[in-house]
């Protein structure tokens, strides 16, 4: 019973989580290149439609102009990421299942779940330094928008945001190894 009550607590706080997450990660994103997400993440997103701000540029090459873009880049963020947190949570909370008690298996999946999003960021930050180390030399065949000022920022940035989910899978992986070997060092007889 405890057990089942930890996994529904896992699976509220998860996406809680991943979308502080994506709130973080975009804006710093956002401090690096602006034009990433009034030129493509705003717009992605709807944020004109929401009465936050207005299409500056023209139907071909829209640019969205919010009042706060910082907030735009907050809501951007969680909602990119709130669902990844959710099924990362799913995973590492049935994975959780194999403790002994509720709070071995909250404790542990917590820090599996930390260990997921510390590969995530890192990975992002990979790919951050790979587009400026090499896609801003080679662009990429992306449909890059047509009134775009810094290429290499916004690349960099697209770079760092396909990095992070990888970095996502990747740390999700980490985290099942590290909850199971949690499992195997824990003797039956402790509590």
């Amino acid at each position: 019973m405890y057990k089942f009550l930890t996994l529904i607590l896992i699976l509220i706080v998860s996406p809680i989580l991943g979308g502080i997450y994506g709130i973080l990660h975009d804006q710093i994103t956002y401090s690096i290149s602006p034009e990433y997400y009034s030129k493509f993440k705003f717009i992605q997103f709807g944020l004109e439609n929401w009465g936050l701000g207005e299409n500056i540029g023209t139907l071909a090459n829209p640019e969205i102009k919010l009042e706060n873009p910082r907030f735009g880049a907050s809501i951007v963020g969680t909602l990119a990421t709130w669902w990844v947190g959710m099924i990362i949570g799913i995973i590492l909370g049935l994975i959780g299942l194999i403790h002994k008690n509720g709070k071995m298996m909250f404790k542990t999946t917590m820090k599996s779940f930390i260990l997921t999003t510390i590969i995530a960021l890192l990975t992002g930050i990979i790919g951050l330094g790979y587009g400026k180390l090499f896609l801003t030399e080679n662009r990429p065949n992306w449909n890059l928008p047509e009134n775009l000022i810094d290429y290499d920022s916004f690349i960099m940035v697209g770079s760092m945001h396909n990095f992070s989910y990888l970095g996502g899978l990747i740390g999700l992986i980490a985290g099942i190894i590290y909850s199971v070997r949690q499992k195997r060092k824990t003797p039956y007889n402790k509590v």
